[in-house]
C-alpha cells in the first residue's frame, strides 16, 4: 500500500512543516497578460522562499491548476520550498473550481497522514485559490460549503483571491474570511506577499497563528 512506503524527504529532513496548497486558474479566461502575470509570480515564489533560510525547509508546496484537457490537475506534488521549481501554466479549458478546491482538501489530508506517520509537526495547513472568474463545475456549492467546514473545525487556512474581474459573491462562499481583490494583476506583489506570509507561519509554534504581513497587492471588494 502507498500509505506504508517511507516518505524519504519527511526522513532525510524532519523540520517542523507549513503545508501549502496553491490553487490556480488556468481556465482560457486567463489566456494573455492574466496567465503571463501569474507565471512570474510563481517565479517569484520559488526565488523568494529559497532565499529564506527557515521557510526553504520548512514550507512544502502543492500546485494544483484547474482548466485544460484533466480540468483538475496536480502541476506540482508535495515538495519543500527548496527544491520547489515554478511550473509554467497554460491558459485554456473551463474553470471547475470546485472540484479543484475538494481535490486541494484530500490532498492536505493525505499529506497530514503522512507527516503524522513519520513524526514531524506541522503548522495548519493553507489553501489559496486564485481565480478571475466564478465555477463552471455542477456542484461547487457542495464543495466550497466542505472547505468552510474544513476551515472552522480548524483543519486549513483558506485564502480566496480574484482578479478584478472575479466573482466575488462566489468565491466568498469558499472561505469564512472572505475573499480579496487582487488589483490590476500585480501577481508578483500577491507572490512576494505569499511567501512573506508563509515564511511568518513556518516559524510559528504548532497549533499558533502568524501575523501576517499587510497585502499591499489588493483590498476587499464593496
Amino acid at each position: 500500500m502507498n500509505d506504508l512506503i517511507p516518505d524519504l524527504v519527511l526522513q532525510d529532513n524532519s523540520s517542523q512543516r507549513l503545508p501549502c496548497v496553491v490553487l490556480v486558474d488556468g481556465s482560457s479566461s486567463m489566456y494573455g497578460t492574466a496567465i503571463d502575470n501569474l507565471n512570474e509570480g510563481l517565479k517569484v515564489l520559488e526565488t523568494e522562499l529559497k532565499s529564506d533560510d527557515v521557510a526553504s525547509l520548512r514550507v512544502q508546496l502543492l500546485v494544483v491548476r484547474i482548466g485544460g484537457h484533466g480540468d483538475v490537475e496536480t502541476v506540482v506534488d508535495w515538495t519543500d520550498a527548496i527544491d520547489f521549481a515554478a511550473p509554467t501554466i497554460v491558459a485554456n479549458g473551463t474553470t471547475p473550481l470546485g472540484l479543484g478546491v475538494k481535490h486541494s482538501l484530500k490532498k492536505i489530508e493525505e499529506q497530514k497522514q503522512k507527516y503524522k506517520q513519520n513524526q514531524i509537526p506541522y503548522n495548519r495547513p493553507w489553501l489559496f485559490i486564485i481565480t478571475d472568474g466564478s465555477p463552471t463545475d455542477n456542484g461547487w456549492e457542495r464543495c466550497a460549503a466542505k472547505a468552510v467546514e474544513a476551515e472552522t473545525k480548524g483543519k486549513v487556512v483558506i485564502f480566496p483571491i480574484g482578479t478584478e474581474g472575479a466573482d466575488f459573491d462566489t468565491l466568498n462562499q469558499f472561505s469564512f474570511r472572505g475573499a480579496m481583490m487582487l488589483q490590476n494583476l500585480n501577481f508578483k506583489e500577491l507572490f512576494v506577499w505569499l511567501s512573506q506570509s508563509v515564511s511568518a507561519g513556518s516559524q510559528t509554534e504548532v497549533d499558533s497563528t502568524a501575523q501576517l504581513p499587510a497585502a499591499n497587492w489588493g483590498m476587499v471588494p464593496s
